[in-house]
């Protein structure tokens, strides 16, 4: 299996946009190669079970840190996407039918790992009916069978608003529901132009209403172009969605066909988002120039599941999960 670095694009929209040269690194933000043991065996757990993780696809500047304590963020239904984000490495074209095995290689994967915890995310499947939602559900059950010890982590596309497809993945009760808003909604028609920054909104909303003891999170870039003023409207907006985890990540510029990078966030200006965002009253919060989703997922988990039972023993209340 390839990695999307070696793939063409395979959208119009994606290799038609003009070239936007990419900027050197700062030293903050770079990584040391991947070369140890754990590394190598995390990712023959991944060939030899036929699995497609979104470390790869989307060229995370984190697999060597994170493959090497194996820890791996499963992409299910395939590696091609229905859309085409202009800050996205994944390939865009038309995908492949669903896989009715990789539930089980799935599950197989985090049992053979050990995972404590399971982050596992989807290309968008446009072309579903349900948007996948069903299959989602499918790769919880299966984890949940294999690995019951697992605590498991879902970051879903916005399914389109797709009828009934939330229900669907919250019934299965993964014990984090994350969608990411990306960006602010000025630059949605440029960033994201197949999504609706009010359609994921409600979305993060809709979860809390299915299940109030739902563990909700959202995350965005920073560099595109945003202020600090739109960030802290994004943030506002996700506390009135009950979210309960903000993660905020330097935006990386995946190819010179991908959207340019604005600027780099100095260290000090994500440490002033953490505390605007701990202000606002999120449960957790992760902004550095290398978070991404998963990164440090399972011990994130743990210190915001403390953090809401100390909260809730604060208020007088019952411990819930």
């Amino acid at each position: 299996m390839s990695t999307s670095s070696e793939r063409p694009f395979r959208h119009p929209e994606k290799r038609n946009r003009p070239d936007s040269p990419i900027q050197r690194k700062p030293a903050w933000i770079r990584v040391k190669a991947p070369v140890s043991r754990a590394f190598q065996e995390t990712r023959d757990v991944i060939r030899d079970n036929r699995l497609v993780t979104v470390c790869e696809e989307a060229a995370c500047p984190n697999i060597g840190e994170c493959w090497a304590k194996k820890h791996a963020t499963m992409m299910i239904m395939g590696d091609i996407c229905t859309r085409a984000c202009a800050f996205c490495n994944v390939a865009t074209g038309k995908p492949a039918p669903l896989n009715s095995l990789e539930p089980f290689n799935v599950a197989a994967a985090v049992e053979k790992l050990g995972l404590e915890h399971v982050v596992i995310t989807s290309v968008d499947r446009d072309d579903l009916a349900d948007g996948g939602a069903a299959h989602f559900a499918s790769v919880i059950e299966a984890i949940r069978t294999r690995a019951p010890q697992t605590t498991i982590e879902v970051l879903t596309p916005d399914f389109k608003d797709k009828t009934g497809a939330v229900e669907v993945v919250v019934r299965a009760r993964p014990d984090v529901f994350n969608h990411n808003l990306e960006t602010v909604p000025r630059l949605y028609s440029s960033i994201r132009p197949g999504a609706r920054y009010f359609t994921s909104l409600e979305l993060l909303s809709r979860v809390k209403a299915l299940d109030p003891a739902m563990f909700t999170k959202s995350g965005i870039m920073v560099g595109l172009g945003e202020t600090r003023e739109e960030v802290s409207q994004v943030m506002d907006d996700m506390r009135a969605a009950d979210v309960g985890f903000l993660t905020i990540g330097q935006y990386l510029q995946p190819t010179p066909k991908h959207a340019p990078i604005d600027r780099f966030v100095t260290l000090d200006e994500f440490e002033s988002y953490a505390r605007l965002a701990r202000g606002k009253g999120f449960l957790m919060v992760s902004s550095t120039p290398l978070t991404r989703s998963s990164y440090h997922a399972g011990d994130d988990f743990a210190r915001m599941r403390a953090a809401r039972e100390e909260r809730l023993l604060g208020q007088g209340g019952g411990v819930d999960r």
